[in-house]
C-alpha cells in the first residue's frame, strides 16, 4: 500500500513565473512600439529604450543600496520602462524621461517592497508626476511625419480630445496618423497586442471590455461620438496593458468588473467635465487606490464553506 502524502494548498503548480509574463507582455507591446516608431520617427524608438534602460539601472542601484536580492532578471523593470515612453509624446526631454523613470521604479515601486507589493500601477503613477511637473511638455504633441526625420520636423498638434474640431477621420485613429503619445495613436497595433496576452492568458478580457464599454456607454448617453472617444487619448492603451496589472488590481471577477467600470466612468467624467482632455491615467490610479477596499467587500468563497459561513 502506497503512502498518502498531505501537503497544503494550492495543489496545481503552473509551469510560469514572473519573467514570463513580462516577456510576453513585452511581445504584446513590440506592435505598437514599432507602429510608434514609424509613424513619429526614430526618437521614438530611442526614447522608450532609454525609459527602459533607466528603469533597469535605478531598480538595480536601489537593490545594490539597499544590499537586496537583484530582480532585475525578472523584466518588470524593463515592461515599466516601456510603457512609460509608450505614454509619453515622442519629443519629451530624456531628463525627464529619468525623472519619471526613478518616480515609477524608485518611490511607487520599491519603497513599498518591490514587485506585487506596489499600491499603484508604477507606469501610471509616473506619467501623472510628469504630466503634473512637465506639463508643457508632456502636452507638445507631435503630427506624424515620415521615417527617418527628425522631431525638429514635425509640427506640434493638439489631440482630438483636445481639439474636437480638427478630429482626424476614424481610419487614422484606428492606423495611428494622429498626434499624441507614442504607444497610444495605433490602435490597431494596441489591439493585437490586447488580443496576443488574451490568447496566451496573461490577463483578463473582462476588464479591459468593461473599461472601454463604459466608456462607450457614458459617451453615447451623453452625446459624444463613440468611436472617436473609445480611440483617442490612451484608453485601449491603459485598459489592456495598465488596468490589468495583476498587482493593483482586484483578485476575484466581480472586483475586476467593479474595477473597470469605476475606470470607465471617473474617465469619461474627467473627459466631459474636467479641465484635462484625458482622463484615463487618473481614473486608474484612483481605483489602484480603492482596490483594498474592493477586495475587502468582494472575496472569493473558499470550497467547502457553506453558504452562511461565507456571508458573516
Amino acid at each position: 500500500m502506497s503512502e498518502l502524502l498531505i501537503e497544503p494548498s494550492p495543489h496545481i503548480r503552473a509551469n510560469t513565473s514572473t519573467r514570463k509574463i513580462m516577456l510576453n507582455v513585452l511581445i504584446a507591446l513590440l506592435p505598437s512600439v514599432a507602429a510608434g516608431t514609424y509613424i513619429f520617427g526614430l526618437r521614438s524608438l530611442v526614447l522608450v529604450v532609454l525609459c527602459a534602460a533607466f528603469c533597469v539601472i535605478f531598480e538595480m542601484l536601489y537593490n545594490i543600496i539597499t544590499k537586496r536580492p537583484q530582480t532585475i532578471y525578472d523584466l518588470s523593470a524593463v515592461v515599466t520602462g516601456v510603457l512609460l515612453g509608450m505614454n509619453l509624446p515622442p519629443s519629451f526631454p530624456v531628463y525627464m524621461a529619468a525623472i519619471g523613470c526613478f518616480a515609477a521604479i524608485v518611490v511607487v515601486k520599491q519603497f513599498f517592497g518591490g514587485i506585487g507589493q506596489n499600491f499603484a500601477n508604477p507606469a501610471i503613477t509616473a506619467r501623472i508626476v510628469l504630466m503634473l511637473s512637465f506639463g508643457k511638455y508632456m502636452t507638445a504633441w507631435t503630427v506624424p511625419f515620415p521615417f527617418g526625420k527628425t522631431a525638429a520636423d514635425a509640427v506640434s498638434s493638439a489631440t482630438p480630445l483636445a481639439s474636437p474640431e480638427t478630429m482626424p477621420s476614424y481610419l487614422d485613429m484606428f492606423l495611428g496618423n494622429r498626434a499624441g503619445c507614442i504607444g497610444e495613436v495605433c490602435i490597431a497595433a494596441l489591439l493585437l497586442g490586447g488580443l496576443y496576452l488574451i490568447i496566451r492568458g496573461i490577463i483578463d478580457p473582462l476588464t479591459p471590455l468593461c473599461f472601454i464599454g463604459t466608456v462607450a456607454l457614458c459617451a453615447f448617453l451623453s452625446g459624444h461620438d463613440v468611436l472617436m472617444q473609445i480611440m483617442s487619448g490612451g484608453l485601449v492603451l491603459g485598459a489592456f496593458f495598465m488596468a490589468t496589472d495583476y498587482a493593483t488590481t482586484p483578485i476575484t471577477r466581480l472586483g475586476k468588473v467593479i474595477f473597470a467600470v469605476g475606470c470607465g466612468l471617473i474617465t469619461s467624467l474627467i473627459r466631459f467635465f474636467g479641465i484635462y482632455p484625458e482622463g484615463v491615467s487618473f481614473s486608474i490610479l484612483i481605483m489602484n487606490i480603492l482596490v483594498p477596499l474592493i477586495d475587502r467587500y468582494v472575496r472569493p468563497t473558499p470550497f467547502g464553506t457553506r453558504k452562511k459561513e461565507a456571508a458573516k
